[in-house]
């Protein structure tokens, strides 16, 4: 069943309104204004009929604010509901760094702070148009290429006015040794090389002084070829090998770190038989140098964001330029909805390095909760790793079978039950990229999980 953006001018009659906070205060991003709004009396109880319920959302929401509403995009809070410059009004000035992680976001997540949700918004627009522009039309000679060129590319996704530019296509390659028999098969199933995203870079000078800098965005979509569904299975560690590009190590000069087998393999290969074709970790490196050499002097920042098997290749994008350049002033990871990478050592090399990583997670998404276990580092002694309750030897069994994997960044835990729009949710719904934005716009803090004005919904279609 699939989902559509629409904002309703009533409430179905099978909607129950779950709102989690009554009396929910927020200082406008205003300068000026300091004084506070107040919304009053939001709860409504289960028994409220159909027409209370509307004209109590209708009092939360200014319905008139989105008569030039799209089906094809989402609404949301006014400072996000059409992406362009001036839209986020938030200026981030000398504060830049620490809304990029300088300090791990301290005092920021909960409550959320607004300028920070903006920015999560604003870079999950970025994936967004990542996926809008990519061709999913197996039967079309442009299948699993881009769709648009890049001059216009923003603009026909929808986010016109952007500030930035986008300066390179990306392309992520399957290392997976097809069998013959995929000859006779239909090309879409053997496509080995896809679009998977692109680099963009702030070039507006009205931008680059609100947000500070002049901000490079990699932006990265998830899983829609049958070929990288099969290196997402491929869920064992393996050791992070020499690059090369220039025979520096991925794994820190030997350090161990270890990572998905299918995400290295999809973000390191390329196609032996065509020396043209890049890998996506040299198509990355190669057009980073070109941007150093085009900004020599300038303050900047990298920020690399991607959903699902996005947020992975983000990731490991982040990590490998960290080591192969790490004069760069601030590298940061914005992942929503993303699974497991690496292992303990994988996750020490990156705090090490300084990678910075916002981990955006549904409780109630599945992928953020594989590949394999995580044990409890906090009682681990040296060289081991141990879980209470659970036995040694079925641990080093674990261990023995390359499954042990770790968080890694900072975790912004979120939960699609919290949503008063959202309703019963399926695997499927919990992990979409648009559940991941509504969920951010709606968040207040660990005490009040929803806030009940929030514009960014979803229904599902009937």
């Amino acid at each position: 069943m699939s989902l559509r953006n629409i904002i309703p001018t009533t409430l179905p009659s099978s909607y129950t309104l779950k709102p989690r906070c009554v009396n929910y205060i927020t200082t406008h991003n205003n300068p000026s204004s300091t004084k506070p709004t107040t919304y009053n009396n939001l709860s409504l109880s289960n028994q409220n009929t159909h027409q209370q319920a509307t004209l109590h959302l209708e009092k939360m929401i200014n319905l008139e604010d989105h008569n030039s509403f799209s089906s094809s995009s989402f609404e949301s809070t006014p400072s996000t509901s059409s992406f362009g410059i001036g839209t986020y009004q938030n200026k981030l000035g000398k504060r830049w760094k620490e809304y990029q992680g300088m300090s791990n976001w301290e005092g920021l997540l909960d409550p959320l702070d607004d300028n920070l949700r903006a920015e999560i918004l604003r870079y999950g627009h970025f994936v967004e148009a990542a996926y809008k522009s990519f061709d999913f039309d197996p039967s079309s000679p442009n299948y699993a290429n881009c769709r648009f060129p890049k001059t216009t590319l923003f603009e026909r996704c929808g986010l016109p006015n952007t500030g930035y530019k986008v300066t390179k296509y990306l392309r992520a390659t399957s290392g997976i040794q097809l069998p013959n028999w995929v000859d006779k098969a239909p090309s879409w199933v053997a496509t080995q090389s896809s679009y998977v995203g692109y680099v963009a870079v702030c070039d507006n000078k009205e931008e680059i002084k609100r947000l500070g800098r002049r901000d490079v965005v990699i932006a990265f979509r998830g899983t829609t070829t049958c070929l990288e569904w099969l290196e997402n299975l491929r869920a064992t560690l393996t050791n992070l090998p020499c690059n090369p590009m220039d025979g520096k190590t991925m794994g820190c000069h030997g350090s161990g770190a270890m990572v998905e087998s299918g995400f290295l393999s999809l973000y390191s290969s390329s196609i032996p038989d065509n020396p043209s074709t890049l890998s996506l970790q040299q198509m990355v490196k190669q057009e980073i140098v070109r941007i150093l050499q085009a900004y020599a002097g300038e303050p900047l920042s990298l920020t690399i964001t991607g959903h699902s098997l996005g947020a992975a290749l983000a990731t490991l994008a982040a990590y490998d330029i960290n080591t192969s350049f790490p004069r760069l002033p601030m590298v940061t990871v914005i992942s929503f909805g993303g699974p497991r990478v690496g292992d303990r050592r994988f996750r020490r090399q990156l705090e090490k390095q300084g990678t910075k990583v916002l981990r955006i997670v549904n409780s109630e998404d599945v992928i953020t909760k594989v590949p394999g276990f995580v044990f409890d580092d906090d009682m681990a002694k040296e060289g081991g790793i141990h879980v209470a309750g659970l036995p040694s030897w079925i641990q080093k069994r674990v261990e023995e079978a390359q499954w042990v994997y770790a968080e890694v960044g900072k975790e912004l835990r979120l939960c699609s039950k919290n949503s008063p729009y959202l309703g019963s949710t399926n695997v499927a719904t919990c992990h979409e990229l648009n559940t991941y934005l509504h969920l951010v716009d709606g968040f207040v803090s660990s005490t009040c999980p929803f806030r009940a004005t929030a514009k960014r919904f979803l229904q599902r279609d009937k």
